[in-house]
């Protein structure tokens, strides 16, 4: 009684696993609700209290940003906040918008800008990944769930709903295709990478078909032919 007594006054932020299984045997709860109880246990009070700062990304990371000099690449972290970009993502996605303002945010720009509907053919399924992926790197991040809200006011319906029902297919690579206003029509692949031990995805892009390379070799003002498109 007097361990029940200090959790609920927060004064033991990090109960076992055990005693998180046998309180949510105590109170029935069912499996989303025994996933959520976890979640909550798993916050970090450090992240807690630096929740308002950006992370910093490795020199690694950077590096191998520089190296990918004809492949659209940018890294996230678990909110979709843009950390960084190489030179060819900017060529691509700002005409788009995507990196307007001073901290980009990829889940934001796709349910809340009125030009991701525009840009995305198949906007429906990008806004349902983006959803997905907050939700399962959610872990019990108050950061997350503040980010949530705002979309909830700003957008509406569109992120209400998804948020409410969690979609849960992600796709850590496919091919996305997109109406640049630029060069026109784009099949892109992507393919995404953890970055061990920081929460944070790198995501790399190639042209999906001889048409989309040319386009973006066009764009990129590259040597026709120096983008070799993928099977897809």
């Amino acid at each position: 009684m007097e361990y029940l007594t200090r959790l609920e006054q927060g004064r033991d932020s990090r109960p076992s696993p055990e005693i998180l299984a046998a309180l949510a045997d105590a109170l029935r709860l069912d499996d989303a609700d025994r996933r959520h109880l976890q979640q909550l246990a798993s916050v970090d009070h450090h992240r807690h209290l630096c929740a308002g700062e950006r992370p910093s990304v490795s020199r690694t990371v950077r590096t191998l940003l520089e190296a990918l000099r004809d492949r659209p690449a940018y890294l996230l972290n678990r909110l979709a906040d843009v950390l960084a970009w190489n030179e060819p993502l900017d060529r691509l996605a700002r005409p788009l918008g995507l990196l307007d303002g001073e901290h980009p945010n990829l889940v934001w720009y796709v349910l809340a800008d009125e030009r991701a509907r525009e840009h995305f053919p198949d906007w429906a399924d990008l806004a349902d990944q983006q959803v997905a992926d907050l939700h399962r790197l959610r872990e019990g991040d108050p950061a997350t769930d503040a980010l949530a809200e705002r979309l909830d006011r700003t957008v509406g319906e569109p992120f209400r709903s998804r948020w409410q029902r969690r979609p849960v297919a992600t796709h850590s690579s496919g091919v996305r295709r997109l109406r640049h206003p630029e060069v026109g029509p784009l099949r892109l692949a992507y393919e995404t990478l953890e970055v061990a031990g920081d929460q944070q995805r790198l995501v790399v892009a190639q042209p999906a078909d001889a048409d989309s390379a040319a386009a973006l070799d066009r764009l990129l003002g590259s040597r026709p032919g120096s983008l070799r498109s993928v099977v897809g």
